[in-house]
């Protein structure tokens, strides 16, 4: 089968008076010429220029050739230039993957938005805790919040996150102030199952930078970060949530950050891209640099509820 190579080669060879001449054009040598020539024609099992002859001449097949290749060379510039230029249109369909609490409060209204400012886009959203990443190339945009395991996805950071340890005043009045992570062992502690983490087991980093790893029983469990705030938030046990989230409520006063001397790892809000920046379209960039605009400012520093 022809390539478009082959058809391009063709042209250049007609539009030369000799072999010689399109040898110059394309800085080959004469016999290179020739012998990719007998390669093309063999292909077609078709003569494509009279023989012998001082001057190029195209046969009947090699003039068919010509004039169809050239309009599909031609065709292949123009759909060229339509994607080029749908790169710098916002259009299409933006698929997004992103977490169920975090995605409900600021990802949806803000595709929302985006959609208002280009109304020629479609868009697709679906909230996960727990993605697929076997089918990672299915999403433009992933929202991704906690420890990173695929490292082949392109990472962009919109805002770092610290996870804290809270409880309600009500829990504290009622089994006290954990002092250190050692006594979380006697308090009642509510796990978020999400992203296919250990979640009963809660890393901490004094001051100091020593560790201190507890593993935790939990009394309540779910993989709804709502549920569990709310949980929370009624006095019935502590939790270690990301800071977007319960900064509100700590602003409030209906949480209060238990242990604040030891640190947790950090969980910080990323977008996730398979394609490099100079491959993305328009719709792509276009949202990244909504993302970036909106979020890293980190809104729930200022959030109350």
């Amino acid at each position: 089968m022809i390539t478009t190579e082959d058809l391009k080669f063709i042209a250049t060879i007609a539009a030369h008076r000799t072999l010689a001449e399109a040898a110059r054009a394309l800085n080959i040598t004469p016999p290179s010429v020739t012998l990719r020539l007998q390669h093309i024609e063999k292909k077609l099992a078709a003569k494509l220029i009279q023989r012998p002859s001082r001057t190029v001449s195209l046969t009947e097949e090699g003039q068919l050739l010509l004039d169809k290749g050239l309009l599909i060379l031609q065709d292949l510039d123009d759909l060229q230039e339509q994607i080029d230029g749908r790169k710098e249109l916002v259009c299409g369909k933006l698929r997004v993957l992103a977490p169920l609490g975090f995605g409900n409060d600021y990802i949806a209204p803000l595709l929302g938005e985006y959609k208002t400012m280009h109304p020629q886009l479609d868009i697709e959203l679906e909230l996960s805790d727990n993605p697929n990443w076997a089918k990672h190339h299915k999403w433009d945009i992933i929202i991704y919040i906690g420890e990173l395991n695929d490292s082949s996805l392109k990472m962009i950071t919109l805002a770092p996150n610290q996870r804290f340890l809270c409880a309600a005043p009500k829990y504290i009045e009622r089994k006290g102030m954990p002092t250190n992570p050692n006594d979380l062992s006697r308090h009642d502690c509510i796990a978020l199952r999400e992203n296919n983490e250990d979640v009963t087991l809660w890393q901490f980093e004094s001051e100091k930078g020593n560790p201190d790893i507890i593993r935790i029983t939990p009394t309540l469990a779910s993989n709804e970060g709502r549920v569990i705030k709310d949980w929370a938030m009624l006095g019935l046990g502590i939790i270690m949530r990301s800071e977007w989230d319960v900064q509100p409520q700590l602003n409030s006063g209906d949480l209060l950050r238990l242990l604040p001397s030891y640190s947790l790892p950090n969980a910080d809000i990323v977008a996730l891209l398979s394609s490099p920046d100079k491959e993305r379209s328009a719709r792509i960039s276009g949202f990244i640099s909504l993302l970036k605009a909106r979020i890293s400012p980190m809104p729930w520093k200022q959030a109350t509820v």
